[in-house]
């Protein structure tokens, strides 16, 4: 690979001759390593099941979280499909030790993942956050939201949100989140080694374009964080005008605190490269650790006053709880949700939510604070959608098979095979045996949802959504 002559200037600048040589040789001459975190929720065994005849090595600063020595076909695993794992960069997933080290533990928050697309980062976070706690997850380009949208679904946790809009509409929610991430948009230098397409776009000028529209969208977003809460800034990139000096712009431009985190050096992780500040800071290199370029700072927003919105949402929930059932849907009367919260784990911590054809779960506790979202932003899914009603029917939806609020036995199972599994994904018909029962079933791959078919007896009519199936020829 030929990086851009200017590009490796800047390098050299930033870390010297010997080590900026060094940096360049492991862009242009190495591959990227490959990584897969798996999903605490979905639990199959030791991790070889995952990924069959690859090594596996711990990425030391995460939890669940494994180096492989080969790249499988991905594409044709049906538990990826299934939301079992997710393949992610391994210095990425760093952003677990900030949350660990600086979150409080014990109570629910409300958390934004603000540029969010395609979800490596939203799934972490939606695993790491305390019990209770609610994710909204933003991506502002329409095309890749779907993609969040899909990622998220898989993972399988309810209490998501996820939403396609400026960063800027969020302004108005002011003091609504105990913490913000934003991996904003970059001029991608720590992505090199995976995709040519960003050396390709690579300029001095992007740079400067990017710590310029990175320091609108923290400014657009500064509001939202609740006194005393975490803003979480990360950027896939190595150069100053990106990483430190935005976050020294942060420090005196809104009086931030930059927390500090304990990490052990064999980890190789560089510090403040900034020349007379020493706030922290952690920075990732393909040379020094095992993962793509990768930057990340911690702050905190003043404490004003105090402040417990969190609480405060909780009560007007409790309040509307009881409004939000009652509305009139002619599509759905009190038997028919009944028969849906049946499907559920944990029904009453949940209310139903109609709407059109088709009815969601959501979170009671958290209903004041969507009701805010949908005032000012758009929403693309909230919770987990159950089912829709397609003439007489009242069928059960893919979220609702991923969903860790499924119940085990709220409709049967039929196991099938990898043959079998990748050919549902391909939505193609599928042949069950004659025992089985007619009517909605479950597939399961290896015990683990997979999805559901409608068993007529000479065949079983897939139900896997058209958007997400497979195309890839085998």
């Amino acid at each position: 690979m030929l990086l851009p002559e200017s590009f490796v200037e800047s390098v050299r600048v930033l870390l010297g001759e010997e080590e900026g040589r060094r940096l360049c040789d492991a862009i242009s001459q190495t591959a990227p390593p490959v990584s897969i975190r798996l999903n605490p929720m979905k639990r199959i065994g030791d991790s070889s099941l995952f990924v069959p005849h690859s090594s596996f090595t711990e990425v030391p600063w995460a939890t669940d979280a494994f180096y492989l020595d080969v790249r499988p076909a991905f594409t044709f695993d049906p538990l990826l499909h299934a939301g079992c794992y997710y393949v992610q960069e391994a210095s990425s997933m760093f952003l677990e030790q900030a949350l660990r080290q600086c979150l409080p533990e014990g109570r629910p928050v409300t958390a934004l993942d603000l540029c969010a697309a395609p979800g490596g980062k939203s799934t972490l976070l939606r695993s790491l956050l305390p019990a209770g706690s609610l994710l909204v997850a933003n991506e502002v380009v329409r095309s890749r939201a779907q993609v969040l949208a899909e990622n998220l679904t898989k993972w399988g946790h309810p209490d998501v949100v996820v939403t396609n809009s400026d960063p800027a509409d969020f302004t108005p929610m002011a003091d609504c989140f105990d913490l913000i991430l934003t991996d904003v948009p970059c001029s991608g230098e720590g992505m090199f080694r995976k995709d040519e397409g960003a050396v390709n776009e690579w300029s001095p000028e992007n740079v400067e374009n990017c710590w310029k529209r990175q320091r609108r969208i923290v400014s657009d977003i500064w509001p939202c964080l609740k006194p005393g809460g975490l803003l979480i800034y990360s950027t896939c990139t190595y150069n100053k005008k990106e990483n430190e000096e935005n976050v020294r712009w942060i420090r005196d431009e809104w009086g931030a605190e930059v927390l500090s985190l304990d990490i052990p050096d064999e980890w190789g992780v560089t510090g403040n490269l900034l020349a007379g500040e020493s706030f922290p800071v952690y920075r990732f290199f393909p040379h020094r650790t095992r993962g793509e370029g990768f930057f990340l700072a911690m702050l905190r927003k003043p404490v004003e006053e105090e402040y417990t919105p969190s609480r405060l949402s909780f009560v007007k929930a409790k309040e509307r709880r009881g409004k939000s059932k009652d509305k009139a849907q002619p599509l759905f009367g009190k038997a028919r949700l009944a028969e849906i919260g049946g499907w559920l784990k944990e029904a009453d911590a949940y209310t139903l939510l109609p709407e059109g054809t088709a009815v969601s779960a959501f979170p009671t506790v958290w209903l004041s604070v969507l009701e805010e979202l949908k005032k000012k932003v758009r929403v693309m899914q909230a919770g987990v959608a159950l089912a829709e009603i397609k003439g007489k029917d009242c069928v059960p939806l893919h979220a609702l098979a991923m969903s860790v609020l499924l119940c085990a036995d709220a409709f049967p199972r039929q196991e099938v095979d990898e043959l079998q599994a990748i050919a549902y994904l391909r939505k193609e018909a599928i042949a069950l045996p004659d025992a089985a029962p007619r009517g909605v079933v479950l597939l399961t791959y290896r015990n683990v949802p997979l999805g559901f078919v409608k068993n007529i007896g000479s065949r079983a009519n897939n139900l896997y959504p058209q958007e997400w199936r497979i195309r890839k020829s085998l």
